[in-house]
């Protein structure tokens, strides 16, 4: 009868560890997608982990999450379907490799000197999509994207004169001579700063 039994001990499964359970669980989480539909009604399927980085997404799914088992699909419609490709190639990159903290005020121009290359890289763009994605950021409330695309709208603006400034933004000067030197009259502290 022992042998009996002790052989049946050695037959039965054993019950799995705590780190295999965590890192099924952890699976289970990395491949639960997100479906986020922009604007003009493209959807893109992210990672659970991707959609979360935005607070809004996050809030969106938490409300959700008791009506609905299964695959969540959030509408975004403040973004356009190219300018969420643009977020969430961030977000992707961000989780990967997470962006230095940018120190303010600006030591540089250079956004190569400010964070590391690839995010330099990403906010190299045309002025209406940098400002589009400025938006989107702070519409979807991703902190370090909104930190890196103001900051590279901040890059622009360092050590320039209000008329090169005008000409980078191609803004129309609406003051006349005389109300342009008593703005410039009444705020010279700043230009002594």
């Amino acid at each position: 009868i022992f042998r009996a039994h002790l052989f049946l001990l050695r037959q039965r499964p054993k019950a799995p560890s705590h780190a295999t359970i965590r890192s099924v669980i952890t699976m289970d989480v990395e491949e639960t997608k997100v479906n986020l539909v922009s604007k003009d009604g493209k959807t893109f399927s992210v990672p659970l982990k991707v959609a979360k980085m935005s607070e809004l997404v996050k809030s969106m799914m938490d409300e959700d999450a008791d009506e609905d088992g299964g695959s969540m699909e959030i509408p975004l419609p403040n973004v356009k379907s190219e300018v969420l490709e643009k977020v969430i190639e961030f977000c992707e990159h961000h989780l990967e490799e997470p962006m230095t903290e940018i120190e303010k005020p600006l030591k540089s121009q250079v956004m190569g000197d400010v964070v590391q290359k690839w995010y330099a890289d990403f906010v190299n763009l045309e002025q209406v999509l940098l400002f589009e994605l400025i938006l989107a950021a702070n519409y979807m409330d991703i902190k370090p994207l909104l930190d890196l695309t103001c900051a590279t709208t901040a890059s622009m603006i360092k050590g320039k004169s209000p008329d090169e400034i005008r000409t980078t933004f191609n803004i129309t000067n609406d003051f006349s001579p005389e109300e342009e030197a008593q703005v410039r009259e009444e705020n010279k502290w700043c230009e002594e700063a």
